[in-house]
């Protein structure tokens, strides 16, 4: 059970304990009137300013700014008739939830030529209660300019977010239907072809079991094989689809350097903690063509992988003491640079070539934290 200074949800903090002051307040300022008439008048103005509040936020078009119209009027009203100038604090929260730019603009210049006006009128004619609550008129002042547009600004970047949140997932939607396609064309050219031809075949050694059983155990044969190609090609496509760490791929690459007889030497940290899945595996098919490459074109006899990852950006080099890129290569035109460069593009990481004393690869990738 809570108690009874908890009645708000926590994460909601003092604000709307402040509210609930300032909804109390004018009822003191307008029962500091002389006249009964006044005090009515007063209660009136509250009540109607309140229901034009609510009104205003449930409104659409044309019926917010009629509303806000009349708070402006009233909170000028009280301001003049009892000097509560707070009224413009609740109007200032409310203009800078209003998403139309324009009305925006509209509404806030209006409300802080009209607080001024009033607030230096009371001055001027030298009430009593302005100069008592200086301080509180002045943050009054302060918070009718500040607030709108730290409301405003801030209800912006959420509906950025959420923009962004939308865009995200319709990315992932189309990733995984672009998946879904891509699976279904792989199976279509290896099991479909295949299991095609066992059919065929295993129809043709029925019908010459008894003629040629020669024939038919050649055909039957031929079943056999294709089978076994089949599910070697089911078990590639399985181990794609599963995504390389770049632990297990760094393993590959020292040994296909040692069978190479090309000295391996690593500098940097291999566990990268933080970095998404889909991003370690664009890396790990990087790291494997850039060594394959080393291996096949570089005639080099020693081959050095740094890592180094920052809060920006993950750093990958792959440096060699070979023969270096061929300068018809260098526009990414051979020894699978297109590739590697198209798969960067694809987590938005760039690649970068360096001849020198050899060849070096330099690939950077935005060091995006994944989500706990």
């Amino acid at each position: 059970m809570n108690k009874w200074y908890q009645i708000f949800h926590k994460n909601t903090g003092l604000s709307p304990y402040v509210w609930v002051v300032f909804c109390i307040l004018p009822f003191y300022f307008i029962f500091r009137s002389s006249t009964p008439y006044q005090a009515v008048s007063g209660i009136i103005m509250i009540i109607l300013f309140f229901i034009c509040y609510r009104l205003s936020f449930v409104s659409k078009g044309w019926l917010v700014y009629f509303w806000t119209s009349v708070q402006i009027v009233i909170s000028i009203a009280m301001t003049l008739l009892f000097s509560y100038v707070y009224f413009s604090i609740f109007l200032a929260f409310f203009i800078g939830n209003i998403q139309n730019r324009a009305g925006f603009f509209t509404l806030y210049a209006i409300h802080i030529v009209s607080t001024f006006i009033t607030v230096n009128y009371g001055f001027a004619t030298q009430n009593s209660l302005f100069f008592t609550q200086f301080p509180f008129i002045l943050i009054s002042l302060i918070v009718v300019i500040l607030l709108p547009f730290n409301t405003y600004n801030k209800n912006k970047q959420g509906q950025l977010e959420g923009q962004l949140e939308d865009a995200n997932k319709r990315i992932s939607e189309l990733v995984k239907l672009e998946e879904r396609q891509r699976i279904a064309r792989d199976l279509h050219d290896t099991l479909g072809q295949k299991l095609s031809l066992i059919g065929l075949k295993s129809d043709l050694a029925g019908k010459l079991m008894l003629k040629n059983p020669a024939q038919a155990q050649e055909e039957i044969n031929d079943v056999r094989q294709t089978a076994r190609t089949a599910l070697k090609e089911v078990r590639e496509m399985v181990t794609q689809m599963r995504g390389t760490r770049i632990e297990d791929e760094m393993f590959r690459i020292k040994q296909i350097l040692k069978a190479a007889e090309i000295e391996f030497e690593f500098e940097g940290n291999i566990k990268l903690g933080t970095t998404d899945l889909l991003t370690e595996n664009v890396l790990s098919m990087c790291l494997k063509e850039a060594v394959t490459n080393v291996v096949k074109h570089s005639e080099a006899s020693t081959c050095t992988v740094t890592i180094q990852s920052s809060r920006a950006e993950l750093l990958l080099m792959v440096k060699d003491n070979g023969v270096g890129i061929p300068e018809s290569a260098r526009n990414y035109g051979g020894h699978g640079l297109q590739g590697m460069k198209e798969r960067l593009e694809f987590v938005n990481g760039s690649l970068d070539i360096v001849n020198e004393d050899g060849a070096t690869l330099v690939i950077k990738i935005p060091n995006v934290i994944k989500q706990i």
